[in-house]
């Protein structure tokens, strides 16, 4: 095999997600793993619920999930890339402690991972990292030697993920009438977290007001923008708005929701709006419901016409970035002097989580950090 797909020192490759209900009798129980331990009673769960209800007690995110699995086994395999590819979640089966049994027990021992969540963030990366700490830490429990676990770094500008979302947001604009095109307004969502969570997020040099979350999903707006403007030869108005609020309602979050960011625009005669999920892989119940079923409802009572674009799903460009992403780190891992794609201006995440980067809300150990107990 050439050294350029080589895949070592990993002999595996962990797709990791946060898993979502199969049908109506999951909702409250998924929801008691994903609100472990604060105390929510069941009734607030089965409210909570009415989301998953309404269609029919099922999520998209695991189908979503075997179609990225698919994709990820059928790229490798067309490379000529020879390595295992699993799916574990956080929240749901398959439970990720099973599934890392199941690898230590088929024989692996150095295990790359990839989370779906593209950005800096605790909730999205050290909230995995924990888990994964967890899971390592129950097999030790069983008498089992843990398998080492890498994280692959951020791919939030990553071509790879970047092109299809422009794909995405060119093709909604063209589903558009053409006398209200060109006045579109592109509507970035992603999911809003606690201004406090934001602010800590990314390594202690990138901590300020928003952080790295906000900064990462800024200069994505940014590529995606510059992309349409080369590609169509308008330069459209945009914003980087926020959805999926939970938690207290003292608590500050970042704003604006996307629903009263469409209010906004209607009242400021914007004729259009694209809403741009570059937060989210695939179209799970977040992009769902926050933007196929209330977003759009609020559209439609404004008489604002709104289209929504696409995520990146299971894409064969991302199948391929992630396979670039592995391969990458295989070859820094192994000393080679690698080249790391990323566009934009904030360049290539690091591979290693340093100490304090989105720091825990409680000291809790995290693999694949520079703090790691798993090293």
């Amino acid at each position: 095999m050439s050294d350029l797909r080589d895949p070592a020192p990993y002999d595996a490759l962990l797709l990791l997600s946060f898993g979502g209900p199969e049908g109506p009798d999951d909702v409250v129980p998924f929801l008691a793993n994903v609100t472990r331990g604060r105390g929510i009673p069941e009734e607030r769960l089965k409210e909570v619920g009415q989301h998953y209800f309404l269609f029919g007690g099922v999520s998209p995110i695991n189908a979503q999930n075997r179609a990225l699995l698919d994709a990820l086994r059928k790229d490798f395999a067309d490379h000529g890339l020879d390595l295992p590819v699993y799916w574990g979640n956080r929240n749901w089966a398959p439970y990720l402690t099973d599934v890392l049994r199941e690898m230590t027990e088929d024989g692996h021992r150095r295990i790359a991972v990839l989370a779906t969540s593209a950005y800096a963030s605790y909730s999205g990366c050290r909230q995995y990292r924990e888990n994964l700490a967890e899971s390592l830490a129950a097999l030790e429990d069983e008498g089992l030697e843990p398998p080492r676990v890498d994280k692959l770094r951020h791919y939030f500008n990553h071509p790879g993920f970047v092109e299809p979302m422009v794909d995405g947001v060119l093709a909604s604009l063209a589903d558009l009438p053409e006398d209200i095109r060109s006045g579109a307004h592109i509507a970035f969502t992603t999911h809003s977290i606690p201004t406090s969570a934001a602010d800590a997020s990314g390594p202690a040099e990138a901590h300020g007001e928003g952080g790295a979350y906000v900064a990462e999903h800024l200069d994505v707006a940014r590529l995606i923008i510059e992309a349409v403007r080369t590609r169509t030869g308008t330069e459209h108005p945009w914003q980087l708005v926020y959805q999926s609020r939970s938690g207290a309602p003292h608590i500050p979050w970042l704003e604006p929701d996307i629903c009263d960011h469409l209010e906004t625009q209607h009242g400021e005669g914007v004729p259009a709006v694209v809403m741009a999920p570059i937060g989210f892989v695939s179209d799970h119940m977040e992009v769902l419901y926050d933007l196929d079923t209330e977003a759009k409802a609020k559209a439609a009572e404004l008489g604002l016409p709104v289209r929504r674009s696409a995520t990146v799903g299971d894409d064969p460009r991302f199948a391929a970035a992630v396979r670039d992403l592995l391969l990458e780190r295989a070859g820094s891992e192994r000393g080679r002097a690698v080249e790391r794609c990323a566009l934009g201006s904030l360049g290539p995440s690091h591979d290693l989580c340093p100490v304090g980067c989105c720091p825990a809300r409680a000291p809790k150990p995290a693999a694949a950090g520079a703090d790691s107990p798993y090293a």
